[in-house]
């Protein structure tokens, strides 16, 4: 798209929309990058997240892609930065699972396709999953030297089972993720983003203060908010003085 100035700009990798029931969808839209997270993704979905947040009308976000092949691969590790631009972006990373982590409302993530890294994280940041029968979920932190994972994860599946998935790196497909509670329920590939929606819809039915009122109260006995922003901390002091993600080839 063209900005006032003239100048061009790129286009949108996301896109964002509110129903009448209240329910704001955000997707992301790089397929020909498997939704690979790159500086510009970030940027765009902290702004949604921002504008969701302060619409009174937004009852429930649902967080999924274009189409059902994939919600990410994780982060662009093919996308050219300098050594700024690398510990920014990390940065990002970390500013939006907090901000999805800390969003008042409740959340849901349409895990269809591949789920990996970057895209995993945002997955488990929400409160609720639907997995697709085509799911690929991966936690590659430990094989890539990444310190992240343990602040959201534990939350979700418990010690025992974030030990697991995070220090093995393996994949699991759907029927081990609603095992290991990773998703809450299962449908097929490619309707996961419907039965997102429904589910949506089963929590837009209720009254909105009660559902943020009970997320509060869950956040606040948990703290996964503090855990979350102590472990974004370490990956950017990671990405600043460690060994930082691979450089593209």
């Amino acid at each position: 798209m063209s900005a006032e100035n003239g100048s061009t700009r790129p286009e949108e990798v996301t896109t964002y929309s509110v129903d009448e029931q209240g329910i704001a969808v955000i997707r992301l839209n790089r397929p020909q990058a498997r939704n690979a997270i790159d500086t510009q993704m970030l940027l765009e979905l902290l702004e949604h997240l921002a504008v969701a947040r302060g619409d009174e009308a937004v009852r429930v976000l649902v967080i999924s892609s274009a189409d059902h092949l994939g919600l990410s691969a994780g982060a662009d590790v093919r996308e050219q930065l300098d050594s700024d631009g690398k510990v920014r972006r990390m940065q990002l990373f970390a500013d939006l699972y907090d901000a999805v982590v800390a969003f008042p409302k409740p959340t849901i993530a349409a895990c269809h396709g591949d789920v990996v890294g970057g895209g995993a994280e945002i997955a488990v940041a929400c409160d609720m999953r639907v997995g697709g029968a085509n799911l690929r979920m991966r936690f590659p932190g430990a094989a890539l030297g990444v310190p992240v994972g343990p602040a959201r994860l534990v939350t979700l599946c418990g010690l025992a089972a974030a030990k697991y998935l995070l220090l093995s790196s393996r994949t699991v497909g759907a029927d081990e993720a609603l095992r290991l509670g990773l998703v809450n329920r299962v449908a097929p590939a490619a309707g996961t983003e419907q039965a997102a929606l429904e589910l949506a819809a089963e929590v837009a039915a209720h009254p909105p203060e009660a559902t943020a009122q009970l997320k509060r109260m869950l956040h606040e006995w948990d703290d996964v908010v503090g855990r979350s922003a102590a472990e974004g901390r370490g990956q950017v002091e990671w990405q600043r003085s460690g060994p930082g993600l691979p450089a593209p080839d």
